[in-house]
């Protein structure tokens, strides 16, 4: 079959699955198989496509629920391109949101010295230290294998990788902004997510039986581990916008305001720690 026959087929097969997207899915496959940019297709539709069984295996797999990410291992991210697989959530333009929220706040105060809580695949930390100058960031996650993702993703090696739960391998460390896009998802939610979603990691989704398990020991500790006028900036989900308010009002945050995404959704709290 030629390129053009096995696209058609591709996006057919897609469509009658409800995969949404389908014709910039396969076409994105299809360039990732032959390891050619998009307007190669273009250009030779009707040549035959030699890797034919591998590109309707990865269509197989789309179906299946398995994320288009996780079969070309990449997510572009704040304008950066991340190696990401199964190990780690697969980064969203929502928490772009959070990353800008963060520069901001660092360029006008001079608060360069960060952590960044359950990093994943380190697209906030290396954002962060690709756009803040002399910036001195940490980042940690209790997943050993996601850490070596995220070393994998530093390329200019900026970045203090630590595996840790929370706060826990920190010891005295002080920081002037403590960021993190947490687990926040309710457990028994997660059973009813898209199947490509439930794909990835669930520790990087459950937030426990509330979706608050990590909001509270971030701002129960949080505090510890900032210096004099600290910010908390964090990532929430679908209507925690008040829980996660007053959960850093009883913890003696002030300052406190959110920002929505680009969607008009609460995305983003920030608060200041005196």
């Amino acid at each position: 079959m030629t390129i053009k026959q096995n696209l058609e087929y591709a996006i057919k097969m897609l469509n009658e699955n409800d995969i949404e997207d389908a014709r910039i899915k396969a076409r994105t496959l299809l360039s990732y198989v032959l390891g050619k940019p998009k307007e190669y297709i273009i250009i030779n539709l009707e040549q035959e496509l030699e890797q034919e069984n591998i590109f309707k295996k990865h269509i197989k797999e789309l179906i299946e629920g398995k994320p288009l990410q996780y079969i070309t291992q990449t997510q572009e991210f704040f304008g950066m391109q991340f190696y990401v697989d199964e190990n780690v959530l697969i980064p969203q333009p929502d928490t772009e949101i959070l990353v800008e929220a963060v520069i901001e706040i660092a360029k006008k105060e001079e608060k360069k010295i960060i952590l960044d809580l359950c990093t994943g695949s380190g697209c906030i930390a290396i954002s962060l230290s690709e756009n803040i100058e002399n910036s001195d960031i940490t980042a940690t996650d209790i997943n050993k294998t996601a850490l070596e993702i995220a070393k994998k993703n530093d390329k200019n090696k900026k970045i203090i990788f630590k595996q840790s739960d929370m706060f826990e391998n920190l010891e005295s460390e002080k920081f002037d902004i403590i960021v993190s896009n947490p687990p926040y998802i309710k457990t028994k939610v997660i059973e009813s997510l898209e199947k490509d979603v439930q794909q990835e990691p669930k520790l990087a989704l459950d937030g426990g039986e509330d979706g608050l398990k990590f909001y509270r020991a971030i701002t129960e500790n949080g505090y510890k581990y900032l210096n004099n006028d600290g910010y908390l900036c964090l990532e929430i989900g679908e209507n925690q916008k008040e829980e996660v308010m007053e959960l850093l009002k009883s913890n003696n945050y002030q300052d406190i305001y959110c920002k929505k995404d680009l969607a008009g959704n609460d995305r983003v709290i920030i608060a200041k720690y005196r």
